[in-house]
C-alpha cells in the first residue's frame, strides 16, 4: 500500500514541476525583455526545460523524474499560457518510484500564466510565475493502472539569468524554483492516493528566436515596467 501511494505522489507531482505555492510577488508593474534588462520588450512563444532531476517525496517515500519539457507563449507585460506539457524519464518513458512507474499525462490546456515582477526581491527572486487551471493524471504501473489527479492554481519563483540566487549558476538563463513546495490531490482518483506531495525542481526558460521559427534560444529577463 505505501509503495503504491508513493508512485502515485511522484509521478503526479512530478509533473507539476513549473508550480508551486510561493507568496505571489509584490504589486508592480511588470516588463518581459529579451537579451538584457534592458533589451527589447519581448512578446511569443517560449519553452521551459527541466535542469537536472525533480525530486518528490511524501511521508511515505519517495521518487523522482529526470525529463520535462513546457511550451507556451508570453506578451510583454507578463500574461500568458501552457499550450504543451510533458513528463518523462531516462530510461522511462514512465518516472521510477515507489517500486513502481507512472505515467504522466497534462489535463485541462490551456493553463493560463501570468509572470509577474517583484520589486522587493522576496528570498532573492526576480519574480514569480503562476499557472491557474493546473491538473495533471498519474496513471500507475501496477495493480493494472490506478489513477489519480493532481493541481490546482499555484506560484513559482522566477530568477534573472545574471541572479546569484538562481537554481543552477552554471546556466545563464532566466529560471524557475520549486523547493519542497506542497501539491494537492484533485477529485475523481483512487483513494489510494495521497493528499499532497512535495517537490524540487527547477526549470530554464527560453523564448523562440523568432516567430514561428521552433528554435527557443532567446534570453530572457524580468524587470519593472
Amino acid at each position: 500500500m505505501a509503495h503504491i501511494r508513493t508512485t502515485f505522489a511522484m509521478g503526479a507531482a512530478a509533473a507539476a514541476l513549473v508550480v508551486g505555492s510561493a507568496t505571489a510577488a509584490t504589486a508592480a508593474g511588470t516588463g518581459i525583455h529579451a537579451g538584457s534588462l534592458t533589451g527589447p520588450l519581448f512578446s511569443g512563444n517560449v519553452k521551459a526545460s527541466l535542469l537536472g532531476t525533480a525530486s518528490v517525496t511524501t511521508s511515505l517515500g519517495g521518487g523522482s523524474c529526470n525529463q520535462s519539457t513546457m511550451s507556451g507563449s508570453v506578451n510583454s507585460g507578463g500574461s500568458g499560457s501552457i499550450t504543451a506539457a510533458s513528463f518523462t524519464n531516462n530510461p522511462g518513458p514512465a518516472c521510477p518510484g515507489g517500486g513502481g512507474t507512472v505515467a504522466v499525462t497534462a489535463q485541462n490546456l490551456p493553463w493560463g500564466a501570468t509572470v509577474a515582477y517583484d520589486s522587493t526581491h522576496s528570498g532573492g527572486r526576480d519574480g514569480t510565475l503562476t499557472l491557474a487551471s493546473f491538473k495533471v493524471k498519474a496513471v500507475a504501473s501496477i495493480l493494472g493502472g490506478i489513477t489519480c489527479y493532481y493541481g490546482g492554481t499555484v506560484t513559482a519563483n522566477g530568477y534573472n539569468p545574471n541572479n546569484a540566487s538562481r537554481p543552477d549558476t552554471t546556466v545563464n538563463q532566466a529560471q524557475v524554483k520549486l523547493n519542497n513546495v506542497s501539491i494537492g490531490v484533485q477529485s475523481g482518483g483512487s483513494f489510494l492516493c495521497p493528499s499532497t506531495a512535495t517537490v524540487t525542481a527547477a526549470y530554464q526558460l527560453l523564448g523562440e528566436s523568432s516567430p514561428g521559427s521552433g528554435s527557443y534560444t532567446t534570453q530572457l529577463w524580468i524587470a519593472a515596467s
